[in-house]
């Protein structure tokens, strides 16, 4: 799916947004936002869908890349709903479904002043959002460019979830790593949660 975003596929099917890097490809972070924020849209619409109505809100807005800027939070986020409401010519009942789905993922955006994502905290237990009414995710874990060379991170730490996950895997015990790194409990556990889940996906 990434790969057909930031690809595209053949003649019919364009890419969704650039990479930073072609050659060897390489993600930037603002390029993880927008996965992050795209992800939580293709349950509803098609990718040209998507991608019309990015469009609509960059003129709307007259901000080139809205899924890393904070106004697509704001007004982004009711232009795109009101812009696919008519490229789908739907009943509402789609529209609001759609909507706390995408909210969900934006709260998990934190922005810097010039309202740019600055930092962004994955779903550690799911691979999507959780469903309405189940625990909503702990922000346990982090990418943030500034710390560890944008690596996943546990928070407030700057050690990289990997580095917890091979220990682990190493056989040490969760105690044994809570008392090398000084971490509390339950960020140990939830750094391993991701991991596990990555490498299952």
């Amino acid at each position: 799916t990434l790969r057909s975003w930031v690809k595209g596929m053949g003649r019919s099917f364009k890419l969704v947004f650039p990479i930073a890097q072609a050659s060897p490809p390489s993600l930037s972070f603002f390029n993880l936002v927008e996965a992050h924020v795209l992800n939580s849209m293709r349950d509803y619409l098609s990718l040209p869908r998507i991608r019309d109505a990015l469009k609509w809100v960059e003129h709307g807005l007259g901000v080139t890349r809205p899924l890393i800027n904070k106004r697509f939070q704001t007004d982004g986020l009711d232009l795109f709903v009101e812009h696919t409401d008519k490229l789908l010519n739907a009943s509402r009942r789609g529209q609001i479904a759609m909507r706390p789905v995408i909210e969900e993922y934006l709260k998990r955006i934190e922005f810097d002043s010039d309202g740019l994502a600055m930092r962004l905290f994955p779903f550690s237990r799911h691979h999507r959002a959780p469903e309405p009414g189940a625990p909503e995710d702990p922000k346990a874990v982090v990418f943030d460019p500034r710390i560890s060379f944008g690596r996943l991170t546990v928070v407030g730490t700057g050690i990289a979830t990997a580095t917890i996950y091979d220990r682990f895997l190493a056989g040490e015990t969760i105690e044994d790593i809570v008392r090398d790194f000084k971490m509390e409990h339950r960020f140990v556990e939830e750094a391993i949660r991701c991991e596990s889940l990555q490498k299952a996906a």
